[in-house]
Protein backbone atom coordinates (compact mmCIF):
# COMPACT_ATOMS: atom_id res chain seq x y z
CA UNK A 1 0.00 0.00 0.00
CA UNK A 2 1.39 3.40 -0.96
CA UNK A 3 1.71 6.16 1.60
CA UNK A 4 -0.29 8.45 -0.72
CA UNK A 5 -3.18 5.96 -0.73
CA UNK A 6 -3.09 5.79 3.07
CA UNK A 7 -3.20 9.59 3.27
CA UNK A 8 -6.21 9.71 0.95
CA UNK A 9 -8.09 7.17 3.03
CA UNK A 10 -7.24 9.19 6.17
CA UNK A 11 -8.14 12.60 4.74
CA UNK A 12 -10.57 13.42 7.56
CA UNK A 13 -8.62 12.44 10.72
CA UNK A 14 -5.22 13.36 9.32
CA UNK A 15 -6.00 17.11 9.53
CA UNK A 16 -6.37 17.31 13.34
CA UNK A 17 -3.06 15.44 13.62
CA UNK A 18 -1.54 18.33 11.63
CA UNK A 19 -3.23 20.95 13.82
CA UNK A 20 -1.99 19.31 17.00
CA UNK A 21 1.53 18.96 15.61
CA UNK A 22 1.71 22.64 14.63
CA UNK A 23 0.53 23.76 18.03
CA UNK A 24 2.78 21.61 20.17
CA UNK A 25 5.79 22.17 17.87
CA UNK A 26 5.38 25.91 18.35
CA UNK A 27 4.98 25.45 22.09
CA UNK A 28 8.11 23.27 22.37
CA UNK A 29 10.24 25.74 20.40
CA UNK A 30 9.11 28.64 22.59
CA UNK A 31 9.54 26.78 25.91
CA UNK A 32 12.72 28.74 26.87
CA UNK A 33 10.94 32.05 26.24
CA UNK A 34 7.74 30.94 27.99
CA UNK A 35 9.71 29.67 31.00
CA UNK A 36 11.75 32.89 31.20
CA UNK A 37 8.54 34.95 31.09
CA UNK A 38 7.14 32.99 34.02
CA UNK A 39 10.31 33.49 36.06
CA UNK A 40 10.31 29.99 37.62
CA UNK A 41 12.89 27.24 38.07
CA UNK A 42 12.99 23.83 36.41
CA UNK A 43 11.10 22.05 39.18
CA UNK A 44 8.26 24.57 39.26
CA UNK A 45 8.06 24.69 35.47
CA UNK A 46 7.83 20.90 35.34
CA UNK A 47 5.03 21.08 37.89
CA UNK A 48 3.19 23.67 35.81
CA UNK A 49 3.44 21.46 32.72
CA UNK A 50 1.91 18.72 34.84
CA UNK A 51 -1.42 20.57 34.84
CA UNK A 52 -1.90 19.68 31.17
CA UNK A 53 -2.15 16.06 32.23
CA UNK A 54 -5.05 16.87 34.55
CA UNK A 55 -6.97 18.22 31.60
CA UNK A 56 -5.95 15.25 29.46
CA UNK A 57 -7.11 12.64 31.94
CA UNK A 58 -10.46 14.37 32.52
CA UNK A 59 -11.26 14.92 28.87
CA UNK A 60 -10.36 11.41 27.80
CA UNK A 61 -12.97 9.91 30.07
CA UNK A 62 -15.53 12.25 28.47
CA UNK A 63 -14.37 11.77 24.87
CA UNK A 64 -16.48 8.64 24.12
CA UNK A 65 -19.62 10.48 25.28
CA UNK A 66 -18.73 13.49 23.13
CA UNK A 67 -18.16 11.19 20.19
CA UNK A 68 -21.56 9.54 20.64
CA UNK A 69 -23.36 12.86 21.12
CA UNK A 70 -21.85 14.83 18.24
CA UNK A 71 -21.25 11.93 15.85
CA UNK A 72 -19.77 13.37 12.60
CA UNK A 73 -19.15 16.77 14.20
CA UNK A 74 -17.18 15.44 17.18
CA UNK A 75 -13.79 15.79 15.50
CA UNK A 76 -14.31 19.31 14.07
CA UNK A 77 -15.58 20.55 17.44
CA UNK A 78 -12.70 19.01 19.41
CA UNK A 79 -10.04 20.22 16.94
CA UNK A 80 -11.56 23.71 16.80
CA UNK A 81 -11.39 24.01 20.59
CA UNK A 82 -7.78 22.81 20.47
CA UNK A 83 -6.86 25.44 17.87
CA UNK A 84 -8.37 28.19 20.03
CA UNK A 85 -6.54 26.90 23.11
CA UNK A 86 -3.17 27.41 21.46
CA UNK A 87 -3.69 31.17 21.70
CA UNK A 88 -3.44 31.02 25.48
CA UNK A 89 0.24 30.19 26.24
CA UNK A 90 1.40 33.42 24.62
CA UNK A 91 -1.04 35.57 26.60
CA UNK A 92 -0.12 34.81 30.23
CA UNK A 93 2.94 35.46 32.37
CA UNK A 94 1.67 34.52 35.84
CA UNK A 95 2.39 30.91 36.95
CA UNK A 96 -1.15 30.39 38.29
CA UNK A 97 -2.72 31.48 35.00
CA UNK A 98 -0.24 29.36 33.07
CA UNK A 99 -1.35 26.32 35.08
CA UNK A 100 -4.96 26.99 34.01
CA UNK A 101 -3.80 27.40 30.41
CA UNK A 102 -2.12 23.99 30.56
CA UNK A 103 -5.33 22.42 31.92
CA UNK A 104 -7.21 23.87 28.95
CA UNK A 105 -4.59 22.74 26.45
CA UNK A 106 -4.54 19.28 27.98
CA UNK A 107 -8.32 18.95 27.94
CA UNK A 108 -8.70 19.96 24.30
CA UNK A 109 -5.70 17.85 23.26
CA UNK A 110 -7.18 14.85 25.04
CA UNK A 111 -10.59 15.19 23.38
CA UNK A 112 -9.03 15.59 19.95
CA UNK A 113 -6.55 12.77 20.46
CA UNK A 114 -9.13 10.13 21.40
CA UNK A 115 -11.58 11.02 18.65
CA UNK A 116 -9.01 11.25 15.86
CA UNK A 117 -7.35 7.95 16.86
CA UNK A 118 -10.77 6.29 17.00
CA UNK A 119 -11.50 7.56 13.48
CA UNK A 120 -8.22 6.09 12.21
CA UNK A 121 -8.98 2.77 13.89
CA UNK A 122 -12.45 2.75 12.29
CA UNK A 123 -10.85 3.31 8.88
CA UNK A 124 -8.32 0.54 9.53
CA UNK A 125 -11.17 -1.86 10.27
CA UNK A 126 -13.20 -0.73 7.25
CA UNK A 127 -10.35 -0.92 4.70
CA UNK A 128 -8.30 -3.73 6.28
CA UNK A 129 -5.17 -1.61 6.15
CA UNK A 130 -2.69 -0.11 8.61
CA UNK A 131 -3.18 3.66 8.76
CA UNK A 132 -2.14 4.67 12.28
CA UNK A 133 1.54 5.32 11.53
CA UNK A 134 0.96 7.65 8.58
CA UNK A 135 -1.48 9.77 10.61
CA UNK A 136 0.97 10.07 13.49
CA UNK A 137 3.71 10.85 10.94
CA UNK A 138 1.72 13.92 9.85
CA UNK A 139 1.69 15.07 13.48
CA UNK A 140 5.47 14.70 13.62
CA UNK A 141 6.13 16.52 10.36
CA UNK A 142 3.79 19.35 11.36
CA UNK A 143 5.55 19.48 14.73
CA UNK A 144 8.97 19.62 13.03
CA UNK A 145 7.85 22.22 10.49
CA UNK A 146 6.47 24.47 13.20
CA UNK A 147 9.68 24.12 15.23
CA UNK A 148 11.81 25.02 12.19
CA UNK A 149 9.69 28.11 11.51
CA UNK A 150 9.97 29.08 15.16
CA UNK A 151 13.76 28.81 15.03
CA UNK A 152 13.61 31.76 12.62
CA UNK A 153 10.86 33.67 14.45
CA UNK A 154 12.68 33.36 17.77
CA UNK A 155 15.94 34.44 16.16
CA UNK A 156 14.09 37.46 14.76
CA UNK A 157 12.74 38.31 18.22
CA UNK A 158 9.04 37.66 17.47
CA UNK A 159 6.96 36.94 20.59
CA UNK A 160 5.20 33.61 21.03
CA UNK A 161 1.69 35.07 20.65
CA UNK A 162 2.40 36.27 17.12
CA UNK A 163 3.12 32.68 16.05
CA UNK A 164 0.32 31.08 18.08
CA UNK A 165 -2.19 33.33 16.30
CA UNK A 166 -1.27 31.73 12.98
CA UNK A 167 -1.52 28.24 14.48
CA UNK A 168 -5.06 29.04 15.62
CA UNK A 169 -6.12 30.51 12.29
CA UNK A 170 -4.78 27.57 10.28
CA UNK A 171 -6.33 25.06 12.67
CA UNK A 172 -9.75 26.70 12.48
CA UNK A 173 -9.56 26.83 8.69
CA UNK A 174 -9.06 23.04 8.56
CA UNK A 175 -12.00 22.08 10.81
CA UNK A 176 -14.73 22.03 8.10
CA UNK A 177 -12.86 19.19 6.37
CA UNK A 178 -12.69 16.93 9.46
CA UNK A 179 -16.25 15.65 9.51
CA UNK A 180 -16.93 11.94 9.31
CA UNK A 181 -17.63 8.80 11.32
CA UNK A 182 -18.04 5.23 10.14
CA UNK A 183 -21.30 3.79 11.53
CA UNK A 184 -21.10 0.62 13.62
CA UNK A 185 -22.68 -2.43 12.02
CA UNK A 186 -26.09 -2.75 13.67
CA UNK A 187 -25.91 -6.52 13.23
CA UNK A 188 -22.86 -6.80 15.44
CA UNK A 189 -23.82 -8.24 18.83
CA UNK A 190 -22.90 -6.33 21.96
CA UNK A 191 -20.20 -8.34 23.71
CA UNK A 192 -20.44 -7.97 27.48
CA UNK A 193 -16.72 -8.59 27.94
CA UNK A 194 -14.33 -5.67 27.87
CA UNK A 195 -10.66 -6.46 27.12
CA UNK A 196 -9.23 -4.91 30.27
CA UNK A 197 -5.89 -6.69 29.95
CA UNK A 198 -5.38 -5.53 26.37
CA UNK A 199 -6.20 -1.95 27.36
CA UNK A 200 -3.99 -1.93 30.46
CA UNK A 201 -0.85 -3.49 28.99
CA UNK A 202 -1.24 -1.71 25.67
CA UNK A 203 -1.93 1.57 27.46
CA UNK A 204 1.28 1.21 29.47
CA UNK A 205 3.25 0.79 26.22
CA UNK A 206 1.60 3.95 24.90
CA UNK A 207 2.47 5.66 28.19
CA UNK A 208 6.16 4.85 27.81
CA UNK A 209 6.16 6.14 24.25
CA UNK A 210 4.48 9.39 25.26
CA UNK A 211 6.69 9.78 28.35
CA UNK A 212 9.88 9.62 26.27
CA UNK A 213 8.41 11.75 23.49
CA UNK A 214 7.10 14.42 25.86
CA UNK A 215 10.36 14.55 27.81
CA UNK A 216 12.26 15.36 24.63
CA UNK A 217 9.63 17.78 23.32
CA UNK A 218 9.47 19.82 26.50
CA UNK A 219 13.15 19.86 27.46
CA UNK A 220 15.32 19.35 24.37
CA UNK A 221 15.52 23.08 23.58
CA UNK A 222 16.52 23.89 27.18
CA UNK A 223 19.11 21.09 27.17
CA UNK A 224 20.76 22.42 24.01
CA UNK A 225 20.69 26.06 25.08
CA UNK A 226 21.53 25.78 28.75
CA UNK A 227 23.48 22.52 29.21
CA UNK A 228 25.33 22.62 25.89
CA UNK A 229 25.55 26.41 25.40
CA UNK A 230 23.61 26.61 22.12
CA UNK A 231 21.96 29.77 20.79
CA UNK A 232 18.18 30.29 20.66
CA UNK A 233 17.95 29.13 17.05
CA UNK A 234 20.02 26.02 17.87
CA UNK A 235 17.74 25.26 20.81
CA UNK A 236 14.62 25.48 18.65
CA UNK A 237 16.20 23.03 16.20
CA UNK A 238 16.17 20.35 18.92
CA UNK A 239 12.39 19.85 18.72
CA UNK A 240 12.62 20.25 14.93
CA UNK A 241 15.11 17.36 14.61
CA UNK A 242 12.94 15.28 16.93
CA UNK A 243 9.77 15.95 14.97
CA UNK A 244 11.43 15.32 11.60
CA UNK A 245 12.94 11.99 12.60
CA UNK A 246 9.70 10.91 14.26
CA UNK A 247 7.87 11.66 11.02
CA UNK A 248 10.39 9.63 9.04
CA UNK A 249 10.15 6.80 11.55
CA UNK A 250 6.37 6.73 11.35
CA UNK A 251 6.35 6.74 7.56
CA UNK A 252 8.78 3.82 7.70
CA UNK A 253 6.47 2.14 10.20
CA UNK A 254 3.58 2.66 7.80
CA UNK A 255 5.51 0.86 5.06
CA UNK A 256 6.51 -2.15 7.19
CA UNK A 257 3.27 -2.43 9.20
CA UNK A 258 1.57 -4.72 6.70
CA UNK A 259 4.69 -6.82 6.08
CA UNK A 260 6.39 -7.46 9.41
CA UNK A 261 4.92 -8.45 12.79
CA UNK A 262 4.57 -5.56 15.24
CA UNK A 263 6.40 -7.29 18.09
CA UNK A 264 9.98 -7.22 16.75
CA UNK A 265 9.43 -3.74 15.32
CA UNK A 266 8.28 -2.43 18.71
CA UNK A 267 11.13 -4.12 20.57
CA UNK A 268 13.74 -2.74 18.16
CA UNK A 269 12.16 0.71 18.32
CA UNK A 270 12.25 0.71 22.12
CA UNK A 271 15.95 -0.19 22.16
CA UNK A 272 16.73 2.52 19.60
CA UNK A 273 14.82 5.11 21.65
CA UNK A 274 16.71 4.10 24.78
CA UNK A 275 20.12 4.39 23.11
CA UNK A 276 19.33 7.64 21.29
CA UNK A 277 18.09 9.46 24.37
CA UNK A 278 21.13 8.28 26.34
CA UNK A 279 23.38 9.75 23.60
CA UNK A 280 21.48 13.05 23.73
CA UNK A 281 21.79 13.19 27.51
CA UNK A 282 25.56 12.59 27.48
CA UNK A 283 26.32 14.67 24.36
CA UNK A 284 29.32 17.04 24.56
CA UNK A 285 27.74 19.57 22.17
CA UNK A 286 24.61 20.39 20.15
CA UNK A 287 25.64 18.30 17.10
CA UNK A 288 25.83 15.03 19.05
CA UNK A 289 22.65 15.98 20.90
CA UNK A 290 20.85 16.36 17.56
CA UNK A 291 22.09 12.88 16.59
CA UNK A 292 20.83 11.43 19.86
CA UNK A 293 17.44 13.13 19.66
CA UNK A 294 17.17 12.00 16.04
CA UNK A 295 17.83 8.35 16.87
CA UNK A 296 15.46 8.53 19.83
CA UNK A 297 12.83 10.13 17.60
CA UNK A 298 13.13 7.31 15.07
CA UNK A 299 12.70 4.74 17.81
CA UNK A 300 9.93 6.28 19.88
CA UNK A 301 7.96 7.29 16.79
CA UNK A 302 6.24 3.93 16.26
CA UNK A 303 5.72 2.85 19.88
CA UNK A 304 2.41 4.63 20.58
CA UNK A 305 0.85 4.30 17.08
CA UNK A 306 1.54 0.58 16.82
CA UNK A 307 0.31 -0.06 20.35
CA UNK A 308 -2.93 1.86 19.64
CA UNK A 309 -3.38 -0.06 16.38
CA UNK A 310 -2.97 -3.36 18.24
CA UNK A 311 -5.56 -2.30 20.82
CA UNK A 312 -8.08 -1.20 18.20
CA UNK A 313 -7.64 -4.44 16.33
CA UNK A 314 -8.14 -6.69 19.35
CA UNK A 315 -11.48 -5.28 20.53
CA UNK A 316 -14.99 -5.34 19.11
CA UNK A 317 -16.11 -2.55 16.80
CA UNK A 318 -18.59 -1.23 19.37
CA UNK A 319 -15.94 -1.08 22.10
CA UNK A 320 -13.25 0.56 19.99
CA UNK A 321 -13.67 4.22 20.97
CA UNK A 322 -14.05 3.29 24.64
CA UNK A 323 -10.98 1.01 24.53
CA UNK A 324 -8.84 3.65 22.82
CA UNK A 325 -10.07 6.28 25.27
CA UNK A 326 -9.19 4.11 28.28
CA UNK A 327 -5.80 3.17 26.83
CA UNK A 328 -5.18 6.86 26.09
CA UNK A 329 -5.94 7.73 29.71
CA UNK A 330 -3.22 5.32 30.74
CA UNK A 331 -0.95 6.41 27.90
CA UNK A 332 -1.19 10.08 28.69
CA UNK A 333 0.03 9.37 32.18
CA UNK A 334 3.34 9.72 30.33
CA UNK A 335 2.56 13.42 30.00
CA UNK A 336 1.79 13.46 33.72
CA UNK A 337 5.00 11.68 34.71
CA UNK A 338 7.39 13.07 32.09
CA UNK A 339 7.46 16.81 32.87
CA UNK A 340 7.55 16.26 36.62
CA UNK A 341 10.22 13.56 36.44
CA UNK A 342 12.51 15.51 34.10
CA UNK A 343 11.99 18.76 35.99
CA UNK A 344 12.65 17.16 39.36
CA UNK A 345 15.73 15.24 38.22
CA UNK A 346 17.03 18.32 36.44
CA UNK A 347 16.64 20.35 39.62
CA UNK A 348 18.54 17.70 41.60
CA UNK A 349 21.19 16.46 39.16
CA UNK A 350 20.85 18.27 35.81
CA UNK A 351 19.23 17.51 32.48
CA UNK A 352 21.90 14.95 31.54
CA UNK A 353 20.86 12.63 34.36
CA UNK A 354 17.20 13.33 33.65
CA UNK A 355 17.42 12.25 30.00
CA UNK A 356 19.45 9.11 30.74
CA UNK A 357 16.95 8.12 33.45
CA UNK A 358 13.98 8.57 31.10
CA UNK A 359 15.75 6.45 28.46
CA UNK A 360 15.59 3.42 30.76
CA UNK A 361 11.78 3.37 30.62
CA UNK A 362 11.99 2.06 27.04
CA UNK A 363 13.35 -1.24 28.36
CA UNK A 364 9.91 -2.04 29.84
CA UNK A 365 8.27 -2.21 26.38
CA UNK A 366 9.20 -5.86 25.54
CA UNK A 367 7.73 -7.43 28.71
CA UNK A 368 4.59 -5.28 28.47
CA UNK A 369 4.15 -6.32 24.85
CA UNK A 370 4.36 -9.98 25.86
CA UNK A 371 1.72 -9.44 28.56
CA UNK A 372 -0.58 -7.66 26.08
CA UNK A 373 -0.32 -10.38 23.46
CA UNK A 374 -1.05 -13.06 26.08
CA UNK A 375 -4.58 -11.67 26.63
CA UNK A 376 -7.21 -13.29 24.33
CA UNK A 377 -8.85 -10.95 21.81
CA UNK A 378 -12.56 -10.17 22.08
CA UNK A 379 -14.30 -11.92 19.16
CA UNK A 380 -16.18 -9.82 16.62
CA UNK A 381 -19.17 -10.50 14.46
CA UNK A 382 -18.43 -12.04 11.03
CA UNK A 383 -18.77 -8.65 9.30
CA UNK A 384 -16.87 -6.80 12.02
CA UNK A 385 -14.02 -9.30 11.87
CA UNK A 386 -13.37 -8.29 8.31
CA UNK A 387 -11.67 -5.24 9.72
CA UNK A 388 -7.93 -5.17 10.05
CA UNK A 389 -5.82 -7.87 8.37
CA UNK A 390 -3.06 -9.38 10.49
CA UNK A 391 0.36 -9.17 8.89
CA UNK A 392 2.01 -12.49 7.98
CA UNK A 393 3.90 -14.18 10.77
Amino acid sequence: MSVIHAIRLSRSPILPFATMGMGWGTFAAYVPEIKAGLGVGDGVFGGLLLFSSLGLLTSMWLAPRLDDALHKMALPVAAGLLALSFLLPGLVSAPVLFALVMVCLGATSGLTDVVMNARVSELESRHRLSLMNVNHAVFSFAYAGAAVVCSFTRDAGLPAISVFVWVTLIGLALTPFMRGKIPVDAAEPVDGRFPTGVVVWGGLIVMIGFLIENSMEGWSALHIERTLGGAAAEGALGPAVLGLTMGIGRLSGQIVAGRWPEEPVLVGAALLACGGLAIAGTAPGPAIAYLGFGLAGLGVSVIAPMALALIGRRVSNRARTRAIARASVIGFMGFLIGPTLVGGLSELAGLRVAFVSVALFALFVPPLLWLMRSVPSVPRSPRGSEGYRDPPR
